[in-house]
Formats: structure tokens, C-alpha cells, sequence
């Protein structure tokens, strides 16, 4: 059996090249090459993809005697990254761009890269877990619930599921990091990369200018009613729960409610204003490959670091889905996810409308 193995660079996707040779796969490793760091204005030390990270990953593929590849995917992922992350911004919206890019690139371009090349598994270094029950696959949670990233993972197929491995997914960080230690690997100490590759500096309404062409627009804050209470610096320097930043002086903490793009207005109010428990979501992927025909009992998570909640889960016919959470949940943003689960098992997830 051959494994192509995604390797980042970082510790993670490192150990699972070795997990996956302890296992007897014969194994290459590959990283993608996603866009040129000046792209961005960015220090090429500073995020995943440089050319630091590469020379980590060809390292670790020498070192565990594996050949390496670097793919060119730098416009695909310009199209279906970057682009839709600043079409998102423009149109009032906070887009994850790492669940795109599991969804366009690594678990669709990648795997069906090394499908034709004949490998019969892709691994990443996810931490997650896929059972096969003789005729379903399942996406779990991984073992280490600070670590575990099935939430980006929720628009996997049963087709992509019948090929990928993640090696990592019975691990916990700690672990994982003594095997680099033991095996000796460069990256053993480095740190996990806690920004956005493309944005490092974390200056996102820059990145939307640049590559828009088109400028922020200074419109009104705007209390609930509708009454004027300053000047914001254009919709693309705010999101649902900002209280930071909003250069107000004002008499009580208010936070950024509701964007209104129509009118380019920030709509403010105070902290309980933020809480709803009903969210509207578009694009549901299921994993099972089919819709549920009844409404059912799950949790829900409406962001990546979030914990899950109890809700009651109704499919729609137009393929999206009504959350109804038992407890109120708190700065629902437009364009983030919300991902369903049953106890570890994903069932599924969409666009937060």
C-alpha cells in the first residue's frame, strides 16, 4: 500500500509521515505550494507554507528516507481561498479560510493528485479520526479534545473518507511531540502556527484592499433604533462581538451587533444583545451522503474554538438547516460554521447565514 503523506512543515503532519511508515505504507511526502509569501507582505518566518517550512518538511522526508514533493497550487488556492475569503469580507461576512482550503485544495486537488499517481492513501496531520463500519465511513473527534480538529474537517464525502488517514487522531500533542524528540526531527520545538497562513500579521481589511482594488467605505455606527453614535472605518474592520477598537467614547461597553451592508452601518448594543438561540445555516454538507428526513436531537459548535452545545437539528429542502440551540448562543457570525455532531461522531456541517 502507498501513502502520500501532506507534510506542512510542522511537528504534526512530520509525525504522521512516521506513523504512517510504522505501518508499513510506502510513503512520499508532498507539500503544497499555496502562494508566494511577498504576496501577502508577510515574513517568510513567520508563517506555514514559506520557505522555511518547506525545508522542514524535505528535511523530515530525508531524515525518514521517503521522497518529496512541492505542488504547485498557488491559483487554485489564490481562486478558492483567497478570493472567496475577501469576497466574504466585502459582502459583510467572517469566512474561515482553513475549512476552504481542506475543502478545495488538501481533500479534493491533493487527494485526487495522489489518486492518479497511484498512491492509495492520503494522511494529514489532522488531529481526527475515520472508523468504517462495512459500509460507512465516520468522521470522530480526535482523542485529544484541545487538539481535536474535526471541525474543519465537515465537508468530507464518503468518497474522500475512503482514502484519507489521520494518523494523529489517537494521539494527544504531547505525545506526539516526544516521537519528533525521539526520532530526531528539526521540528520537534516549533511552534504551531496560530495565524491565518496568507494574513500572518493578522491585518486583514489591508489584505481585502489590496486584493479588492476596492477601498474601505466610512459609514455610521448605529445604536438598535437606528440612532447615529459615531463613524466607523468601513464594514471589512469589524466582526459579530467586537467591543475592541471601535473608537467610541461611550457611557457603557457596547459590541458590534449586527453589519449591515446595505446601509454600511455597524449596528451596536450591549453584551445580551448578542445571544440567539436560533441559526440559520446554508450549504450543509452531510457526511453520510444524505440528508436527514426529520428533525433530531444533536450539539453544535458555530466556531472552530468553541464547545458544543445541545440543539435540535431541522434539514431543509433547500439544502440547508435551522439550529435551535437550548441555551442561548452568543455572537452568531455570518460566514463562520456551524458543524453537527452526535457525541464524537461529525454529522455533518454548513455556512452560518
Amino acid at each position: 500500500m502507498k501513502a502520500l503523506i501532506a507534510m506542512s512543515g510542522g511537528v504534526d503532519s512530520s509525525v504522521a509521515a512516521y506513523l504512517m511508515q510504522q505501518k508499513g505504507y510506502e510513503c512520499a511526502g508532498c507539500t503544497m505550494k499555496l502562494f508566494e509569501n511577498s504576496d501577502a507582505g508577510e515574513d517568510p518566518a513567520r508563517s506555514c507554507c514559506s520557505i522555511n517550512d518547506l525545508n522542514d518538511a524535505r528535511r523530515v522526508a530525508e531524515l525518514l528516507g521517503m521522497p518529496y514533493f512541492v505542488f504547485n497550487y498557488i491559483d487554485e488556492f489564490r481562486k478558492k481561498v483567497i478570493d472567496r475569503f475577501v469576497n466574504a469580507y466585502l459582502d459583510a461576512q467572517t469566512p474561515n479560510p482553513c475549512i476552504d482550503c481542506n475543502r478545495y485544495l488538501k481533500f479534493d486537488r491533493l487527494l485526487e493528485h495522489a489518486l492518479m499517481s497511484g498512491y492509495d492513501m492520503l494522511a494529514s496531520g489532522h488531529y481526527a479520526r475515520i472508523q468504517f463500519d462495512g459500509s460507512q465511513y465516520h468522521l470522530l473527534r480526535g482523542k485529544d479534545p484541545s487538539k481535536d480538529q474535526s471541525y474543519v474537517l465537515y465537508n468530507l464525502t464518503q468518497g474522500q473518507l475512503a482514502h484519507l488517514t489521520f494518523p494523529l487522531g489517537e494521539y494527544d500533542k504531547d505525545e506526539v511531540r516526544e516521537i519528533a524528540r525521539e526520532q530526531g526531527f528539526v521540528n520537534a520545538k516549533k511552534p504551531d502556527s496560530q495565524d491565518i497562513c496568507f494574513v500572518p500579521d493578522g491585518d486583514y481589511a489591508r489584505l481585502v484592499e489590496e486584493r479588492s482594488g476596492v477601498p474601505a467605505v466610512p459609514g455610521h455606527f448605529v445604536d438598535r433604533d437606528g440612532n447615529i453614535l459615531g463613524e466607523h472605518r468601513g464594514l471589512i474592520h469589524y466582526t459579530i462581538g467586537q467591543r475592541r477598537g471601535l473608537g467610541l467614547s461611550l457611557p457603557a461597553p457596547l459590541y458590534v451587533l449586527r453589519l449591515n451592508a446595505k446601509k454600511n452601518e455597524v449596528v451596536l448594543g450591549p453584551n445580551e444583545a448578542l445571544f440567539s438561540h436560533e441559526v440559520m445555516v446554508k450549504d450543509m454538507n452531510w457526511i453520510s451522503g444524505k440528508t436527514p428526513e426529520a428533525p433530531f436531537s444533536a450539539q453544535a459548535k458555530i466556531r472552530y474554538s468553541q464547545h458544543m452545545a445541545a440543539a435540535e437539528i431541522f434539514p431543509l429542502a433547500d439544502g440547508g438547516a435551522r439550529l435551535v440551540f437550548a441555551d442561548a448562543q452568543r455572537a452568531v457570525t455570518p460566514g463562520q460554521s456551524a458543524v453537527i455532531y452526535q457525541g464524537d461522531e461529525v454529522l455533518g456541517g454548513g455556512i452560518i447565514m
